[in-house]
């Protein structure tokens, strides 16, 4: 076959923006050249490919958590765990990305259910991850032999390439979300998977209240200095080491902010909206290398600033109900509600009901790491 048959990705029409040359047999010609050498000119593609501010290829979206947890519930007493689909997990597909089950271009979020004595596969792969619970307990998700428990508001950060598997020791289902840069690392053609064990041992399907990794990481501003030495480069990992954050450390940490910016210390992101972000304690930096996990607390009756950025997340109603508008959406939330917010569209909030009255709680996790290694992340607040 002749250069000249080589198939095209691009036909190329004779547009004309402002600046641009008149349609023209030559124009006409010169652009099959093009076609045949597998070309494409900047001048007709611009627009689409360095516009003034970012377009997400995703809109904003809200899922209602009863609808997840009823088809969650359909589908443990239909689907049978095993090797092939190795988790009982139920991806959010944004519905402006072409049916892919995606949250975002870069996110992939979606409900996971266990039933009673079930146990999910082991196997590992090179996408971080995370889980968070927002209702339930009786799981425990067993990383590297080290065996986690599971509960309400817990955040559980899973580093990519770690062996791990997931153990309902109770006599109900439980379900929570997952976290996952999959998308991102299939653009980028950067993935690895690889298949564990069948079954755990019977040690690691213990039951301890807190794992291997809390004993040894889980205390404030504090770190073991063996190992410290042995990781090298001032102890820091990529990943935290911490594989369990409790809520009670969380919840302590929210309330604790919104008390000081009641004493008159401006401890808040604006007036009543507190928020903690999870992070890596042998660096300070995010718990995971291309996902940011953060809790957001609203007093009652408080509203946040509108704020904006490079990078999308997802956002998951913990406790409490309010009001949220993503772009031009605007929708009211409960507890377990899951909403997107791709990349550059304005974002407010605003909690239910009048001061004194339960809070407007919120896990949100998104991939601004990945923008800010690229030196490309940016922040507009309102007022800005």
């Amino acid at each position: 076959m002749s250069d000249d048959r080589a198939p095209s990705p691009v036909r190329l029409q004779m547009r004309r923006a402002a600046g641009q040359p008149e349609p023209s047999p030559a124009l006409q010609e010169l652009y099959r050249g093009f076609e045949r050498e597998l070309l494409v000119p900047l001048w007709t593609e611009i627009g689409e490919l360095m516009p003034l501010e970012p377009t997400s290829k995703a809109t904003p979206h809200l899922w209602r958590w009863r609808h997840l947890m009823a088809l969650a519930e359909r589908a443990g007493q239909i689907v049978p765990l095993g090797r092939g689909g190795e988790r009982r997990a139920i991806a959010l597909a944004n519905p402006s990305l072409g049916g892919k089950p995606y949250a975002t271009p870069t996110l992939w979020a979606a409900i996971q259910y266990l039933m009673p004595g079930e146990d999910a596969p082991e196997h590992r792969h090179t996408q971080h991850a995370f889980r968070f619970v927002v209702e339930g307990e009786g799981v425990w998700t067993v990383v590297n032999g080290d065996a986690i428990r599971m509960s309400r508001g817990d955040f559980l950060p899973q580093a990519g390439w770690n062996w791990h598997a997931h153990h309902n020791a109770a006599r109900a289902p439980m379900a929570w979300i997952d976290g996952l840069d999959i998308p991102f690392a299939y653009y980028t053609e950067s993935q690895f998977f690889e298949f564990g064990r069948d079954t755990l041992d019977a040690a690691e399907k213990a039951t301890p209240e807190r794992s291997r990794s809390e004993r040894l990481w889980g205390y404030p501003g504090l770190r073991p200095a063996a190992q410290a030495a042995q990781n090298g480069q001032n102890g820091r990992l990529a990943a935290t080491p911490l594989l369990a954050y409790r809520w009670a450390d969380t919840d302590r940490a929210l309330a604790e902010q919104l008390a000081l910016e009641a004493e008159g210390c401006a401890a808040t992101l604006s007036p009543g909206h507190a928020a903690v972000r999870f992070t890596n304690p042998t660096t300070g930096g995010d718990a995971l290398p291309t996902l940011r996990a953060e809790m957001h607390r609203l007093r009652a009756g408080a509203r946040s600033r509108s704020r904006r950025e490079v990078g999308s997340s997802v956002f998951q109603v913990f406790d409490g109900s309010g009001t949220v508008s993503v772009g031009e959406q605007r929708w009211s939330v409960a507890r377990g509600d899951l909403f997107v917010v791709p990349s550059w569209q304005p974002l407010s909030m605003r909690a239910d009901g009048a001061e004194g009255g339960p809070t407007l709680d919120l896990f949100r996790f998104g991939d601004a790491p990945i923008f800010e290694a690229l030196h490309a992340h940016r922040v507009q607040e309102q007022g800005d």
